[in-house]
Order: structure tokens, then C-alpha cells, then sequence
């Protein structure tokens, strides 16, 4: 079933997208760090919502969330992308206080394949467990790690001085 015009879906498909859009941006563009990838990618996971919703029980954010996800492994699975785009400031409202520490840290992550930097956010900035990210990405258990460690050593090699955030998250 589709949301259809004037009806009771419209407006609680209305209100889902008026309330969660800026977070699905931020998401989004964490993980393509570019924002025109992000809108089309929040775009297509809207669209796809759109189309389901009549089936989806319950909250729809983990709906549209691993849509997110899996759109963005299709984009670099097809290769479509093959260009790294450096990762511009994101001045959404959850943009990050310390400015240099915010563009330091979007740099080093422009530096990532877009498979390690889509782990990273799952992992940290969505605070999924390991299990979790491999199921929504569809990888094993070890893919998650292998790249997460891989990911993580390239952060302190391109940027030394993030030294402390990473071992954080270590």
C-alpha cells in the first residue's frame, strides 16, 4: 500500500518526514560526505518509505534508516561513485561546536573508502555493535572488524593529531 493523497497515512508519512529529515541528513551525509549524495540518498529512502508504508509495523525510523545503509553499500558496490569527494562542513543543527576539530575530523574521514567510513558511522555514530553492523550491511562478523581496525589505523596515519578521538573509540 501506498501513501495515498488526503488520507491518514499522507499525514502520518507527513509528519515522519517533517520530524526525522534533518537526522536522516545528518546520517546520510556521514556516510557519503558529500551533500548532494546525502539528499538523493535521504531522497530514495524516503521514496521507497513512501511506497511501503502501509506495511511497515510500528516505528518506521529502523525502516528507513537500513534503507539508508543498503542504498549507500549499493552506490559503492556498483562503483557508481568512484570519485572520493572531499567531505564539505555540514552546518545541519547538530553540527559540531569546536569547528577546527569538526573540519579536522571530516578531512581525515574523506580520507576512508566509503565501505570503512559507512562502517564508522554505523559503529560510532549510530552505536551499533559489530553483530549489528554486519547484519545491516549484509558482511560477516570479521568484514566489520577487519575494516573497522583497518579504518581506524588509517585515521591515525592520515591524522595524527586526532589521536585521542580515535583511541576513544578503540
Amino acid at each position: 500500500m501506498r501513501v495515498h493523497p488526503g488520507s491518514s497515512d499522507e499525514a502520518a508519512f507527513h509528519a515522519f518526514v517533517v520530524a526525522r529529515t534533518a537526522a536522516l541528513s545528518r546520517t546520510a551525509y556521514l556516510l557519503t560526505g558529500d551533500h548532494h549524495l546525502a539528499e538523493d540518498l535521504v531522497q530514495t529512502a524516503l521514496f521507497k518509505t513512501a511506497k511501503a508504508w502501509g506495511r511497515i509495523k510500528g516505528d518506521p525510523e529502523p525502516y528507513v534508516r537500513r534503507i539508508l545503509y543498503t542504498e549507500n553499500i549499493s552506490w559503492w558496490r556498483r562503483r557508481r561513485h568512484l570519485r572520493e569527494v572531499a567531505v564539505e562542513g555540514y552546518d545541519g543543527p547538530a553540527a559540531a561546536a569546536d569547528v577546527d576539530l569538526r573540519f579536522a575530523l571530516e578531512q581525515a574521514l574523506a580520507q576512508l573508502s566509503i565501505k570503512q567510513r559507512t562502517v564508522l558511522v554505523l559503529r560510532y555514530f549510530e552505536d551499533l555493535t559489530e553483530a549489528q553492523t554486519a547484519q545491516v550491511l549484509g558482511i560477516g562478523l570479521g568484514t566489520v572488524k577487519s575494516t573497522t581496525r583497518q579504518a581506524l589505523a588509517r585515521l591515525r596515519a592520515v591524522a595524527p593529531h586526532l589521536g585521542e578521538l580515535v583511541e576513544a573509540t578503540s
